[in-house]
Formats: C-alpha cells, sequence, structure tokens
C-alpha cells in the first residue's frame, strides 16, 4: 500500500472514531496501531514508544502545564474575581452594556492569570449569566459575551496551548508569548466594542441598569484598584520573570502558583478540602491533556515513517499557490479541524505538516504560529463540537436555549476572522514586542 493510501487510512479511521464518540487520545493511539497494522509494518510501534518517552515524558517545557493549571484553581479559590466582577459591574450599571463590558474587561485580567478556558467560562459565567438576564440583557448577547471573552484565556499569555506550541515547533515559550500578547488584548478589545455597538444601536439588547446597591463611585474606585492588585502581582511576576529572561516557562508556572498559594492563604480562603480538590482537577485535567499528546505522538510517528507525513507535505506542496494563498488554506483546514476537533489535536497533527512547509516560505514561523493561535480560538466556539459552548450549556438556566448560545457566539467568531486579517496584514502586531525584547 502507497503512502497516499496509507495517509487516506488514517485520517479515515480518525474520523470514524471521533464521528462514533469516542475520546480524542484513544481514537489518536487506536489510529496509529491500526495504520501500522494495515501498512504492514508493525515494527514502528516499537520506535513510536520509544519516541514518546524521549519527546513526550523527558520533555520539561510540559511541566509548566500542570502548574499553570494549579495556578488557575488557586486563583478560582481566592474569590479575587468575584470582588472585581462585583466592583466593577456595580461602577459601570448606569452604562448601557456596563455588565457585558465589564465581563469582557474582567476576562482579559482573567485570561491573563489562568490560561485555562474551562475555569475562565465557568467563573464568568457563574458570576454574570444570571445578573445579566435578570437585568434584561438578550440571552444571544450574553452567552455570546461570556463563551468569546472565557476563551481570552487560550491566546492571551499565560497560555496552555502557547507552552505546548512552543513544545512542537523552534519557537522558545517566552517569544510565543510576547508574540500572542498583542493580538491577545487587541481582540479582547475588539469584543468590547462590538458590546458597544450593539449597546447604542440595540439599547433593549444590553440597556443600563440602575444598582441594588448605590456607593460613592470613590469608594468603587478604591475597592476595585485593590482587588486588581493581587491578579496584577501574579501577571508581573509570570509574565515578567519570564519575558526579562529571569525564569523559563517551567519556572515562572511554579512561581505563579506559589504566588496564587499566597494570594489565597493572605485572603483567608485557605482550606485543606479545597486544597485536595485543586490537586484533583489539576492531575485530571493534565492527565487529559497529556494522554493526547501521547496518543497524538504516536499517530504523528506511524504517520511520518509509513511515508504519509513525507505524501501529504508534497500533496500540498504541489498545489503551487502563492504564499499568502497557501497560508489562507492552511488556516482554513485549521477552522474547518476546530468544528471536530480538540485544539490539542489540531496543533499536534498540523505542526509536523505546516511548519516544514512555512519554514520553506519566506515568511516568519512565530508570525505564522500566532496566527494560528488566534483562528484556534474559533475552535471552542464553532459547533457542533466547541467546548465553551459545553460549559456555558452546563451552567446556563434551562430558560436559555441552546440555539441562544449557538447564535450568541456568531458575531464573536466573525470577529475573530477579522483578527486574523488583521495579524496577517500587520505582521508587525505579532514579531514588534518579541522584536523590542529579544533582540540586542
Amino acid at each position: 500500500m502507497g503512502p497516499e493510501a496509507i495517509a487516506l487510512c488514517m485520517f479515515g479511521l480518525l474520523l470514524l472514531g471521533l464521528f462514533m464518540g469516542h475520546p480524542l487520545a484513544f481514537v489518536l493511539g487506536g489510529s496509529a496501531v491500526l495504520g501500522a497494522v494495515i501498512a504492514g509494518k508493525t515494527m514502528v510501534l516499537g520506535i513510536v514508544v520509544n519516541r514518546i518517552f524521549g519527546d513526550v515524558l523527558d520533555n520539561y517545557t510540559l511541566i509548566a502545564i500542570p502548574l499553570f493549571v494549579l495556578m488557575a484553581r488557586f486563583l478560582s479559590d481566592s474569590g479575587v474575581t468575584d470582588r472585581m466582577f462585583e466592583s466593577l459591574r456595580l461602577l459601570m450599571s448606569n452604562v448601557r452594556g456596563g455588565l457585558a463590558l465589564a465581563v469582557v474587561f474582567i476576562s482579559i485580567l482573567l485570561a491573563a492569570t489562568t490560561g485555562i478556558i474551562g475555569a475562565s467560562i465557568t467563573v464568568m459565567g457563574v458570576m454574570a449569566l444570571k445578573p445579566m438576564l435578570r437585568y434584561g440583557y438578550a440571552p444571544t448577547l450574553t452567552t455570546g459575551v461570556i463563551a468569546a471573552s472565557g476563551c481570552l484565556g487560550i491566546l492571551i499569555p499565560p497560555s496552555i496551548m502557547l507552552i505546548l506550541m512552543a513544545s512542537y515547533s523552534p519557537l522558545s515559550v517566552g517569544e510565543l508569548f510576547a508574540g500572542a500578547m498583542i493580538p491577545g488584548v487587541l481582540l479582547g478589545l475588539l469584543y468590547a466594542a462590538w458590546v458597544a455597538i450593539v449597546a447604542v444601536v440595540r439599547p433593549d439588547m444590553a440597556p443600563s441598569v440602575e444598582p441594588e446597591e448605590k456607593l460613592p463611585r470613590s469608594e468603587l474606585l478604591k475597592m476595585l484598584a485593590l482587588e486588581a492588585v493581587p491578579p496584577l502581582v501574579l501577571i508581573f511576576g509570570i509574565l515578567g520573570s519570564l519575558l526579562a529572561g529571569i525564569a523559563t516557562a517551567t519556572e515562572a508556572s511554579a512561581i505563579g502558583a506559589a504566588l496564587a498559594l499566597l494570594i489565597v492563604v493572605i485572603r483567608r480562603k485557605f482550606e485543606w478540602r479545597t486544597f485536595y480538590g485543586a490537586m484533583i482537577e489539576t492531575g485530571r485535567t493534565s492527565a487529559m491533556i497529556l494522554f493526547i499528546v501521547v496518543g497524538a505522538t504516536a499517530f504523528t510517528g506511524v504517520f511520518n515513517i509509513t511515508g504519509g507525513l513525507r505524501a501529504t507535505q508534497e500533496a500540498i506542496r504541489g498545489l503551487e499557490m502563492e504564499p499568502w494563498m497557501l497560508i489562507a488554506t492552511m488556516m482554513f483546514i485549521v477552522f474547518i479541524l476546530g468544528a471536530f476537533l480538540d485544539w490539542t489535536g489540531i496543533v499536534l497533527l498540523s505542526f509536523p505538516i505546516f511548519l516544514p512547509i512555512v519554514q520553506e516560505m519566506d515568511v516568519s514561523l512565530l508570525w505564522f504560529v500566532v496566527l494560528m493561535a488566534v483562528v484556534l480560538q474559533t475552535s471552542f466556539l464553532t459547533p457542533p463540537f466547541g467546548y465553551a459552548l459545553f460549559y456555558l450549556r452546563a451552567i446556563a438556566p434551562p430558560t436559555v436555549r441552546t440555539s441562544s448560545i449557538i447564535k450568541g457566539v456568531m458575531p464573536f467568531i466573525v470577529l475573530i476572522v477579522l483578527m486574523c486579517i488583521l495579524v496577517a496584514v500587520f505582521p508587525g502586531l505579532v514579531t514588534w514586542l518579541p522584536t523590542a525584547l529579544y533582540t540586542q
């Protein structure tokens, strides 16, 4: 059987397993084993096992993932976000769309301290969903802004997606963090601009409200500033030490976890029960990610050794497109895959195919990877398998229909595409900060 046929068989098995509803990690691993059997090269499985031990279990950078997950859980337990949202909600209550704007701004700050979209969406959903619906916000705008803003944590550093991308590319974590910073914040500001436009054009969807309690503006500003101190300390502790070259990504994640635990203790929120729960949740999340990494490593290993990888790359090169058109095609493929695959699987499957081709072009690899990270924002929002939709559906009241959640995220998907176009047209949005930080 030729390499082209093997490539088609393996991707066919992958899609079949996914549509049957099996977990991605086991579908990837199972497709690898079946692909080796079909190709008649079962001996490659031994090579793949060695590769898993070498590339995955010995990858020092991946230690940052469980530490950042633990940090996110500690920060959630500290209750900092609750007080910040409450003060910002009261401060902006008289502004049309003020509650939705508060969700966006708190989510940007939360994104810079967590990197876990499940935690961000759950926290913001619990805090903001019912109050916004109670004050007359449209269900579509309410669910859309919470889901989209909650996903910013996967793009704005520190992001576990960027850590994984750095682990499987020639780029460093610091370069990717610096490159994604401006596009991530700009995307959040685009969300805020959309909310402001909706509030003006359709005030019935985003009304101004009278707060139940009226506190002096100076007191609210003081409360907001006070509550913003812990997350800002966390952000400067992590990103400052990493971008300044003082600490590696793994060391910065350890600093973040320690600072987050310190915030919990200082705020007198520490309990052994919640500490134990944080450890269990960290173990589960990290195991899920690493199982996918192991499965994807097995899949790409068999795919490469049996010739499928080379055949796929040659097919892409054979399209004979202009570089910008070829990159646009790659981004479109990533966008489509995002409707069906987890971001981890997309990164680990596409990087071995795309990155060697991109390195042959006269384009910045950093720019390409960050552009792909922006596109992957859509993977959490696009039905039928958008994770943000599932997280929000789990915490939304029965009165909010699933159709309202899907309709609500559609404008934000368009905004993500717009951000992709801006990054493509103005590559300096990605390359300026890393150049300023790391070029002597």
